[in-house]
């Protein structure tokens, strides 16, 4: 979709955009960087119950669609047709597939609904009330039910919920739950019973059986114990007397372990590997697990036989990002989706039996020649307290000679990690532009053992801060690397990071693009949505502690907002549910007035993020022309 030109040559906002401060931008720039903006992603969702065909998730026009996949490289024929992202989608597992079900919000603001879509006829019904927020849910081994959670009893706790898609009537609730971190995570092989996690924050959960008819609820992992344990992600095992889970019990790392329900004693069943395992899924017969693992960064794919207890050889894949494993119920198939530096997401499968890879889709670059697209380095330093950090850096092609300048790109999370995947249009940046960009793990981030994620909790907050600091030394150290010319960018999360390096490190930036970010701590645990105050109270601490309140409110970027005299360029949209819109105007408004240059740019009809194409182009249009001006002075 190309954007909208005003009459004298220059690209016009659209009805959905707010900008402030932004000068016209030219056409010329759409033009220039519009191969940049026009590749694609799949996500695979779901296998089709009896057919060899898939459900992918791509976009053909501004968002994200269901599209149906008959066959590997087969078309990708569209399904539903919707101003904003369908964000799930599955077939149930065990009818003979006339129907799916699928989820959406409006204009980003994650109150998803859930919906049933016919094959037969095209017709879609609403399954959910279409006013609080819904989780996708999980099938029942018949495939007859789906266990969700709904926010629809008071806006804040998510209770548990059972229906049958194909009678909305039968939508019940199956008990009350206090908290916003629960999730229904696996049905037994006799439906009698429901998995579900009940998460506090990222190094404390919890895992609970419920009688699926009656509610009881039964704990299954101890509360009060000296050592907080986090579990990711738990399977009942194929005959039901065990569960195949994902926990740091003893660990540093989240490690695959099965948990024998009548003995409660576990089993590690990956100890020989010193990194998480992020992810797994068990073959519909319980005979193989597939799981990922995360490797600094790098997904690695392993097959466990459940029988003998032993790993087996698995085809080499390129180096990068695997996610969303799915088992075929012929339990040969597994599919998964593959991401790398030089591809966007797609579609693969594995068929076991015969070690035979191969791709169901291929996703266009919008004309772009894959290999020339940059790579990856891993890089570390030492932070203030001798500490190493590490992060991913790309660097411009060799025609770019003199030292570059550096864009310093933060996760948001903050428990999360930059992994190495496909760059988008920050590969015009790269390429055309002669930017360098690091992506830095700081403190705080996932993936390098629990340790480590609780690093930044708290009083704490400001060592991951410090390691930026210790991140532009290091660029100063590096013989093809500008520290005179340094950007800091980062969303949600790393939009607050933008934001305190902004104000911390003023005179060793040029300037700062803040997506989404936290500017006041205070009024953003006041203001974020109800359901998930409390797991961000365990993070960032509780502000209705004194003490705590007045250390958030002294760390806060809004209140310090006076030190910032370099360029700031902040993007919003107004139905964020995480970081409300007043984090952004607070920050927007009290830079402004110190007489610092201010770039700002809302979206009415986008959440935390902009999802649609047209808005997210036209950010980038921006973003462009924000950093030719302030970092290249161009």
């Amino acid at each position: 979709m190309g954007a909208p030109l005003l009459a004298a040559g220059e690209i016009a906002p659209n009805e959905n955009l707010f900008v402030d401060g932004i000068p016209p931008l030219p056409a010329s720039l759409a033009e220039a960087v519009s191969r940049y903006t026009e590749f694609r992603t799949a996500t695979l969702t779901s296998w089709h119950p009896s057919r060899r065909e898939i459900l992918i998730l791509t976009r053909f026009a501004d968002t994200n669609q269901v599209h149906r996949v008959q066959m590997p490289g087969g078309a990708r024929s569209q399904l539903t047709f919707y101003p904003d992202r369908v964000q799930a989608a599955s077939y149930p597992p065990r009818p003979r597939g006339n129907y799916f079900v699928f989820s959406k919000d409006t204009g980003g603001n994650e109150f998803s609904q859930n919906y049933r879509y016919d094959l037969d006829t095209g017709r879609v019904t609403l399954l959910t009330d279409g006013r609080s927020r819904n989780s996708p849910g999980v099938w029942s081994t018949a495939g007859d039910r789906v266990a969700y959670t709904s926010t629809r009893r008071n806006g804040k706790d998510t209770d548990l919920y059972i229906e049958d898609p194909r009678e909305p009537r039968s939508d019940r609730k199956l008990t009350d739950l206090e908290g916003g971190g629960w999730q229904p995570l696996d049905w037994s092989p006799d439906d009698r019973r429901l998995l579900a996690l009940e998460e506090i924050s990222i190094n404390e959960s919890y895992l609970w059986l419920f009688d699926a008819a009656s509610g009881e609820r039964t704990l299954l992992t101890p509360r009060g114990l000296p050592e907080k344990i986090a579990y990711g992600d738990a399977r009942f095992s194929g005959d039901g007397r065990g569960l195949y889970l994902t926990s740091d019990r003893g660990s540093e790392f989240l490690q695959l372990q099965y948990l024998d329900l009548n003995t409660r004693r576990y089993r590690s069943l990956s100890a020989a590997i010193p990194w998480d395992v992020e992810s797994f899924e068990l073959s519909q017969d319980g005979r193989h697990l597939a799981f990922v693992t995360n490797e600094a960064g790098i997904s690695r794919l392993h097959l466990l036989d459940t029988a003998t207890g032993r790993t087996r050889a698995v085809p080499k894949l390129p180096v990068g990002l695997i996610a969303n494993l799915d088992w075929r119920a012929n339990n040969q198939e597994l599919a998964f989706n593959l991401s790398t530096a030089r591809s966007p997401a797609d579609v693969y499968s594995w068929n076991i039996a015969t070690d035979r890879i191969e791709r169901w889709t291929t996703s266009e670059l919008g004309g772009l020649n894959p290999a020339s697209l940059a790579e990856p380095q891993l890089v570390n330093w030492p932070s203030f307290d001798k500490r190493t950090i590490s992060g991913f850096l790309y660097r411009p092609p060799a025609k770019f000679t003199g030292r570059r300048p550096v864009i310093i790109n933060i996760h948001g999370g903050p428990e999360s990690q930059y992994r190495p995947g496909f760059l988008g249009r920050n590969n015009y940046l790269i390429d055309e532009l002669g930017v360098a960009i690091v992506f830095p793990n700081v403190r705080g981030s996932s993936g390098y053992g629990k340790t480590f994620v609780q690093l930044d909790n708290g009083f704490k907050r400001e060592d991951s801060v410090k390691d930026i600091g210790a991140l532009l030394d290091w660029i100063a150290t590096q013989p093809d690397l500008d520290p005179e010319r340094v950007m800091v960018t980062g969303g949600s999360y790393g939009g607050y990071m933008t934001l305190a390096v902004a104000t911390r490190y003023n005179d060793r930036i040029r300037c700062s693009l803040d997506v989404v970010g936290i500017s006041n701590f205070v009024s953003f645990l006041e203001r974020t949505e109800s359901y998930r105050r409390d797991l961000r109270r365990v993070e960032y601490g509780d502000e209705r502690d004194p003490k705590m309140r007045e250390f958030l409110l002294a760390i806060s970027p809004a209140n310090n907002a006076a030190r910032i005299t370099r360029p700031l360029f902040v993007v919003q949209g107004k139905n964020d549910p995480r970081v409300p819109l007043k984090e952004s105007e607070q920050m927007v408004e009290t830079v402004k007035q110190g007489g610092s240059p201010v770039w700002y740019l809302m979206a009415t009809d986008e959440g935390h993020g902009f999802a649609k194409k047209k808005n997210a182009d036209f950010q980038f249009y921006s973003t462009v022309a924000f950093i030719q001006r302030y970092l290249l002075n161009q």
